[in-house]
């Protein structure tokens, strides 16, 4: 059975919002969004998935309801800025409802609802807009990789886009106080996103100084060349990137939460997690050890069973399903062997020798011997 593509259609004028104030889990769920409605059809403004979806997509754990309604409150307090034909400019909220709730199946659900004023915005246009595959914003991995992604993809029927620095910046929302040297932005922001870009999407780019200030002076704009990706093969699905599985306590734990609304009764100190070498947010290595309630050993357990399993692409989605796996008795944890010395001269283990004493031993077993020759001559 073929798995649904998730096509999203974005205006133009909605691209080009300022993306400052959004995180990437906010980022994925707009897109997510974009691709479940039809743009055709206002009717289709409310969308609704399992509450797990939501979970995974806010890259959120079992955590306590009261964080569960901060997440949903700031998603409806993001304001967009548009610009005014006539001069000026209009503010409005994105989302003008968000929903949590239990459906006729009694199971638990998210919705959201676009806000009035945004509708113009997603539906019933005509012109000046561009689509992607969904697959390509899940794959990306940060703020900068998405809006370069759909800065570049707008134009990619063109081949080419000349934008200023300062233009760019505002479209990935990184602040004018950052990365304020050139060079850093280079390294940062574009080298990193044109491998990502590269390794990761249906698109990749390369970029030009196009215009400085004066005679070898700032870099004022850059020139990107925008190309189809043809050698990429590894579309991830929005039913894979959820993964729902991962996270199959969550509506346990949010309907006890429901009932009680208790603060978690240890303290979580992700320093406790610096024997996780791999490079992790402090915002994952919290989930991870709230997942285990604390108990710095059971990562720790768990983390020895990715090392050696090996070939593991989400760490930290991984470590969380084995450790509500190992909670819930669903596998045992591995028997630890202790490896033991080796004689150079054989091939399998041994325990160790203490030689000082065995030396004792047969020098006292000499001796008795020797006694008993005396004795019994």
């Amino acid at each position: 059975m073929t798995k649904k593509k998730y096509l999203v259609e974005k205006r133009n004028v909605l691209n080009e919002i300022i993306a400052r104030q959004f995180t990437l889990q906010e980022l994925r769920l707009f897109s997510i969004y974009l691709g479940r409605i039809n743009p055709r059809d206002p009717k289709t403004r409310v969308v609704r998935f399992p509450l797990t979806w939501f979970y995974q997509i806010m890259d959120l754990q079992p955590l306590r309801v009261e964080y569960l309604e901060t997440v949903t409150h700031d998603l409806l307090t993001k304001v967009i800025r548009v610009i005014v034909p006539v001069g000026g400019y209009e503010q409005f909220q994105l989302f003008k409802k968000c929903k949590v709730s239990k459906d006729a199946n009694n199971e638990w659900y998210f919705e959201f609802d676009a806000h009035d004023d945004a509708l113009p915005l997603m539906f019933e246009y005509k012109r000046d807009y561009f689509t992607y595959e969904l697959w390509n914003v899940l794959n990306l991995e940060s703020i900068n990789q998405v809006r370069m992604y759909e800065i570049l993809k707008q134009y990619e029927y063109r081949g080419v886009r000349i934008i200023s620095v300062i233009e760019l910046k505002s479209l990935l929302g990184i602040d004018e106080k950052e990365y304020l040297k050139f060079n850093d932005f280079k390294k940062g922001v574009l080298n990193a996103c044109q491998q990502a870009l590269k390794e990761k999407t249906d698109i990749y780019f390369t970029y030009e100084p196009y215009a400085r200030s004066g005679r070898g002076g700032r870099i004022q704009s850059l020139r990107f060349t925008i190309a189809k990706n043809v050698d990429y093969k590894n579309l991830i699905k929005l039913e894979e990137f959820i993964e729902a599985g991962i996270i199959e306590n969550i509506k346990q734990e949010f309907e006890l939460d429901l009932d009680h609304k208790v603060e978690p009764a240890v303290t979580l100190d992700i320093s406790r997690l610096d024997f996780i070498k791999e490079s992790l947010t402090n915002k994952d290595k919290l989930s991870i050890l709230r997942t285990a309630n604390g108990d710095t050993e059971l990562v720790q357990t768990a983390y020895e069973m990715a090392k050696n399993q090996g070939g593991i692409e989400n760490l930290v989605a991984w470590l969380i399903a084995i450790i509500i796996k190992l909670r819930n008795g669903e596998v045992s944890p591995p028997i630890k062997i202790e490896r033991q010395k080796q004689n150079k001269f054989i091939n399998f283990n041994q325990r160790e020798i203490d030689f000082a004493e065995l030396e004792r031993l047969e020098l006292e077993q000499l001796k008795e011997a020797i006694g008993n020759d005396v004795m019994n001559p």
